[in-house]
């Protein structure tokens, strides 16, 4: 058995302290099924000296008066320890959530140094202050910080998440305060003390692992200047509301049912391994940018559904360690119930299974699912309405380009999506016209230098490359005087 990694302190303010309560947090690994972590479980009581903390450092403390050069600098050093033991951090990600080998090292920690490595080179360009002609004088333009973060982050992607939220923030010259998910609260302890390495000063971060109640909590608090959550919309749409009391400014990146939109001239050989690894391929397909709707024309739709089919049944599922294993187990018995329930229902509903559809043979410890294809799906069905979160994906035919581009805006979702085409200017003008936040033509990609949010339920606002770094910013206006006149 895999030795229990044991916490016994909370980080807060930058110091390593005991917690207020008893209770902890059991980190469980999918693949075993056994205790392979555990923390302690904050409370309301140690967001409150969290937040004390916070907020005596960013209105007191030197960070966010220090010359951004001096906050590159550290923030630099936090980057290149990220990229120094990356492959430790992906090992300890995929302990917690099973995500495959070869993922955990590109889409989990590599990530993160490109979210950093981003971010940094947004500031390079960055202006504190310029200054401009109004309509009745010359007006400076100042950017300052937001003042206190709480940063809520997923599961899924961890320290992507994470990066994506404190990497600008803390350049920005924010204190932040770090609510992790309690499935992985292993590698945000990890970091924690990664940034204290680094040199960032006394009450600039706090993590605190915990689950609903405390959440709640912190991100209800009246010394919170924003709140920049990753997640379900459920709990994005709970929080705006509690956030709203304060009038506390908000960030979410939610959910997704992105569609891939495969043309009539499309070429197979570069469609399908792309929408394979925006699917299964993507973190077992527990990825909200996952191109979960493969919209396909009819008059090629049973060429599509061949390929897939063949393509997704010869997938890889099993243990993550396996640096050939594709599809790892979903995060918890919960999230492989989950899966299971929305392939029944979509076979109730009537659409077809064509590859998969269950537990995979000889699978009996770890969550595992299926890749599961179905086929004679309309966009109607819960299966195509609802995130599923795992690697379960629906093929939806349509007649015409038209009928393709409304069915991919027929989402309550806007986060991702794709369009193949042998002619890239036709395909890239299909992706103009679907209302979504990122889109690749002819891949899938998500670039860590564009901004990256969603559209409708998919969420509000955007991280990543100069609009991520602006995001953490107020604007003031100081009105200078006008020259005399002569």
């Amino acid at each position: 058995m895999t030795e229990i990694l044991e916490h016994h302190t909370l980080f807060i303010g930058g110091r390593w302290v005991e917690p207020a309560g008893p209770d902890t947090i059991d980190v469980v690994s999918p693949v075993t099924e056994q205790v392979v972590g555990r923390v302690p479980h904050a409370t309301p009581a140690d967001v409150d000296r969290a937040v004390a903390a916070a907020r005596g450092a960013f209105d007191h403390g030197p960070w966010p008066r220090m010359a951004l050069a001096e906050r590159v600098e550290i923030v630099s050093r936090v980057k290149d320890a990220l990229a120094a033991r990356h492959r430790e951090l992906a090992e300890l990600i995929s302990l917690q959530n099973g995500s495959p080998t070869l993922f955990a090292v590109r889409g989990q920690a590599l990530s993160a140094v490109g979210v950093f490595t981003s971010a940094l080179a947004a500031a390079e360009r960055f202006q504190e202050e310029d200054e401009r002609q109004g309509t009745g004088g010359p007006v400076l333009v100042r950017r300052e910080p937001v003042g206190v973060v709480a940063a809520v982050t997923p599961w899924n992607v961890p320290q992507l998440t994470i990066a994506g939220k404190l990497a600008p923030a803390l350049l920005a010259g924010c204190t932040v305060i770090l609510k992790p998910s309690p499935e992985t609260p292993l590698d945000a302890n990890w970091l924690a003390q990664v940034c204290a390495d680094a040199g960032l000063p006394d009450g600039v971060l706090s993590v605190l692992p915990a689950g609903r109640e405390t959440s709640a909590y912190l991100v209800a608090h009246s010394g919170i200047d924003k709140v920049a959550f990753t997640g379900s919309v459920g709990a994005g749409k709970a929080i705006m509301a509690a956030a709203a009391r304060n009038l506390t400014s908000v960030s979410l990146e939610l959910g997704g049912k992105s569609a891939a939109i495969v043309l009539d001239d499309a070429d197979l050989s570069l469609a399908v391994p792309a929408i394979v690894g925006g699917t299964c391929a993507a973190n077992s397909g527990q990825a909200c940018i996952a191109l979960t709707r493969v919209l396909v024309p009819a008059s090629r739709y049973d060429e599509v559904a061949g390929a897939l089919t063949g393509a997704f049944a010869a997938l890889k599922v099993g243990d993550p360690a396996d640096r050939t294993t594709v599809v790892g187990p979903m995060v918890t018995k919960a999230q492989q119930q989950r899966n299971l329930d929305y392939i029944r229902i979509g076979q109730e509903e009537g659409a077809k299974v064509l590859t998969g559809g269950g537990v995979p043979e000889g699978q009996g410890t770890g969550w595992y699912v299926e890749p599961t294809l179905f086929g004679d799906v309309t966009n109607d069905m819960r299966i195509a309405r609802e995130e599923i979160f795992g690697p379960v994906v629906c093929l939806i035919r349509y007649e015409t380009e038209e009928e393709a581009v409304e069915l991919a805006n027929d989402s309550a979702y806007g986060l991702s999506g794709a369009v193949f085409g042998a002619d890239t200017e036709h395909a890239t003008d299909i992706a103009r016209r679907i209302r979504t936040g990122t889109i690749t033509v002819n891949g899938f990609r998500l670039d860590l230098a564009a901004p990256f949010g969603g559209y409708k339920n998919s969420g509000i606002g955007r991280e990543f490359g100069p609009e991520g770094l602006a995001a953490y910013f107020e604007y003031k206006s100081v009105n200078l005087p006008a020259p005399a006149r002569s």
